[in-house]
């Protein structure tokens, strides 16, 4: 590829990723009109059409997708291989952008970037704590977190924390009016709070597992809500039962503010895992990370 198409090649790829002229002119802090202007002249230049343009939307074309994979991988490469040389110095930097789920972020992923954020304190993190099934590669991300069960197959992931169960509780004051149900089908007889499910919207349905196999039950109340802390609150006020990450409420268990029933029908998970696509090389800030929340027991 000639030289003097190196600038427009770069821009052709910020284009494309963000499938946005506005958002790719905003990231690389040039005009629309520059960034429109430099894309037609490597079009006239390479005599291809590169990127289909509507009024509401960007895509490559199939030559500009031939394109892509040939130059994403080099330039990943050349950036991996500049930022290592500016740290020559011994300052390890860098930006690490990761996705990972309400309990695991609070309970485990913050408690081991604290330490790690203060030992490298030119390592800039954004942290975006999602419910849902993110996708990493087209979100952007470095890296996500999620239950081992859940990570696709073609992601490396490493496991970061222990297996974890979920626990059905409710308060004291719930119980003195309500028999304890005694198989997860007694739910149906209960007043429970669901968890809103980011993906679709829909209601999450309670894992069981019964003489080694596994159950769902479809429960009912009055309350519905999309964050722990508030199913937990809602528990703790006599509003019905939750099922919510057993290790959350371990202090009101061990105080008698939360009750704890069908313990031997609640599953153990496998724990977190940290996921990321194969690359041949990682950036020091990320490779440093890894180890950092890397679960050695």
């Amino acid at each position: 590829m000639l030289k003097e198409n190196f600038n427009e090649l770069q821009i052709f790829l910020m284009v494309a990723r963000e499938r946005s002229f506005t958002k790719a002119a905003a990231k690389l802090g040039v005009s629309q009109s520059a960034l429109s202007h430099g894309i037609k002249a490597l079009e006239a230049r390479l005599n291809l059409r590169l990127l289909t343009r509507t009024t509401r939307s960007v895509a490559p074309t199939d030559a500009g997708e031939r394109i892509i994979a040939c130059l994403e991988p080099g330039i990943a490469d050349l950036e991996q291989e500049l930022l290592s040389l500016v740290q020559l110095d011994g300052i390890t930097s860098g930006n690490i952008r990761l996705s990972a789920g309400e309990h695991a972020a609070r309970t485990l992923l913050w408690p081991k970037l604290k330490p790690f954020l203060k030992e490298y304190p030119e390592i800039k993190l954004d942290l975006v704590v999602d419910n849902g099934f993110v996708d990493i590669v087209a979100g952007q991300f470095d890296g996500g977190v999620r239950l081992g069960e859940s990570v696709e197959k073609d992601m490396i992931a490493v496991k970061i924390g222990p297996g974890f169960r979920l626990a059905v509780v409710g308060s004291p004051q719930y119980f003195a009016q309500h028999k304890a149900p005694q198989v997860p089908n007694d739910l149906h007889n209960h007043r429970c709070i669901n968890m809103r499910l980011p993906t679709a919207g829909g209601v999450y349905h309670w894992e069981f597992e019964t003489e080694g196999k596994p159950s769902r039950v479809r429960v009912e109340g009055q309350l519905t809500f999309n964050q722990l802390h508030e199913r937990t609150d809602a528990a703790l006020s006599g509003f019905g039962l939750a099922f919510v990450p057993e290790d959350t409420v371990r202090q009101y268990l061990d105080s008698g503010e939360l009750i704890q029933v069908l313990a031997s029908f609640c599953p153990t998970f496998s724990g977190y895992y940290l996921y990321y696509p194969s690359r041949k090389q990682h950036p020091p800030a990320f490779s440093l990370l890894i180890e950092a929340l890397r679960d050695t027991e």
